[in-house]
Parts: C-alpha cells; sequence; structure tokens
C-alpha cells in the first residue's frame, strides 16, 4: 500500500494541493474507523472518473437520438434491433475502461470494516471489476441480460452481440438487464439496500446528484435512523445541507484518503 505507483495513494497526492480541508478527512476517517457497519451509495459521479459518460450530461446524444428515448420498454418493443445497436455502442465503448482509485478504495474498505454494503447505481460493472463484492445493483447491470420469454438472466460479455439476440434456454428474445425508464426497481434489491440503510452506522454518497429517486432520500433516511452521513462529491446537491459531512472533490482523491 505504500509504494508510489499504487493507484490509491498515486491520486490521493493530489489533496495536498486541491479537496476539501484536511480536518474533515479525518472526522470521516475516524467515523468510518470506529463503525462496524458502513453503507456506499455509489452514482455517475465515481464512473466518471474512468471515462464513462454520464448518461444526462452532453454525451446523451446517439445519433440523431436522446439516450433517454432510447433507454425505454417502449423503444424496445417498437425497435428491438435499433435499441439492442445503441446498447452494443454502449458496451463497446465501456469494455476498455478500467476502475478507478475510488472504486479500488471502496474494495478495500469493504476488506476493513466488519459489515460493509455497496449500493450503486450505475450499471458499468466497474466495481465487480475492481473486486467489491457484496454489491446490489438498483439499476442493473449492462454486461447481464435477461430473457423476454422464461426470465432466464445470464451475464454475457460477447462484443458486439447479435443484431437481436436469443436465449440459449427458450430462444425467445433477449433485453438489456437494466432498468429502463418507466420501469419499477427490483423490489427484492430495494429492501436490501433499506435493510442497509435502516441499520448501518455510516453512509458514504459518493458521485451522485441527489435528483433521482430514490436513492435522493437514502441519505435522509439513513440519518432519521441514526447513521452519520458523508457527501463526496464535486459539487453541492439539494441534500448537501442536510448532512453531516460534506467534501467536494473526485471520488478518486477523497477516498484513499479514508482507508486505513
Amino acid at each position: 500500500m505504500g509504494q508510489t505507483d499504487n493507484p490509491l495513494h498515486s491520486e490521493a497526492q493530489e489533496a495536498d494541493r486541491i479537496g476539501p480541508p484536511r480536518e474533515e478527512i479525518e472526522r470521516l476517517r475516524q467515523v468510518l474507523h470506529q463503525a462496524q457497519r458502513v453503507v456506499a451509495l455509489t452514482g455517475a459521479g465515481i464512473s466518471a472518473e474512468s471515462g464513462v459518460p454520464t448518461f444526462r450530461g452532453a454525451d446523451g446524444l446517439w445519433r440523431q437520438y436522446r439516450a433517454i428515448d432510447l433507454a425505454t420498454p417502449q423503444a424496445f418493443a417498437r425497435d428491438p434491433r435499433l435499441v439492442w445497436e445503441f446498447y452494443n455502442w454502449r458496451r463497446e465503448m465501456l469494455a476498455p475502461l478500467k476502475s478507478n482509485a475510488g472504486h479500488l478504495a471502496l474494495v478495500e474498505l469493504e476488506r476493513q470494516v466488519p459489515e460493509f454494503l455497496l449500493i450503486t447505481q450505475n450499471i458499468d460493472g466497474l466495481h465487480h471489476a475492481a473486486g467489491s463484492t457484496n454489491i446490489l445493483e438498483l439499476h442493473g447491470n449492462i454486461w447481464r441480460v435477461r430473457c423476454t420469454e422464461c426470465g432466464e438472466v445470464t451475464e454475457d460479455r460477447t462484443l458486439p452481440l447479435p443484431a437481436l439476440p436469443t436465449c440459449g434456454t427458450c430462444g425467445g428474445l433477449l433485453r438489456p438487464d437494466v432498468v429502463w425508464f418507466g420501469e419499477m426497481l427490483d423490489t427484492l434489491i430495494l429492501a436490501k439496500a433499506y435493510e442497509g440503510l435502516n441499520s448501518c452506522q455510516a453512509l458514504l454518497i459518493i458521485g451522485t446528484s441527489g435528483n433521482v429517486e430514490p436513492a435522493a432520500s437514502m441519505g435522509l433516511h439513513a440519518k432519521n435512523h441514526g447513521a452519520v452521513v458523508a457527501e463526496i462529491n464535486l459539487e453541492p446537491t439539494p441534500q448537501t445541507e442536510a448532512y453531516d459531512i460534506s467534501l467536494l472533490g473526485k471520488a478518486g482523491v477523497i477516498l484513499p484518503q479514508l482507508i486505513d
């Protein structure tokens, strides 16, 4: 951990020049050191540091289509070939990207905390690639496919997938195993997330805008159940004032400083 080429430390060296006050980082570090149950909630910000474009930002345009117009069950029912072409493009864009120092710091935190849960809104699979294991993916995973007929879910990293991929079990049409706009989140995953939020002693909210429900309310929910809530983000969010600690900066710079 002490080598200069370790990404957990090389990026953290930036904090000597920029970033939140050292005393605030040390305060959160002590909270995590004493906590037995910790939850981390991550959003697009942590993946952006690996080069993943934010879904609703300037990169949210593919050809003449808006990404949010293609990521719907209606779009898939109308033109599944077009939607799969879009998702094949996204998969090929994500394939070469690597987990960053923020992802790796959360892996280390999972090793150090007796009970650690990672809840992510991201579908890119970078937390898995980094080595995190106790993960709840609220919006699914772009590397999994789900049969529209029999419901079987499998991981498939083929690049590209066929124009209209089919299920190896029943022959039904496959779709990305992600939650599209207008669809409900998986109730079992959501229940497990709230179990963690109800009992955690500390909650880290990392790289999320605080505008999309239900994730936007999870910080206040955990705080109302007794957790110390800390936000790590490039800029303040609508919930910042309600949280105990707010650290403005890159997750890849701040998170490694919180690790023993």
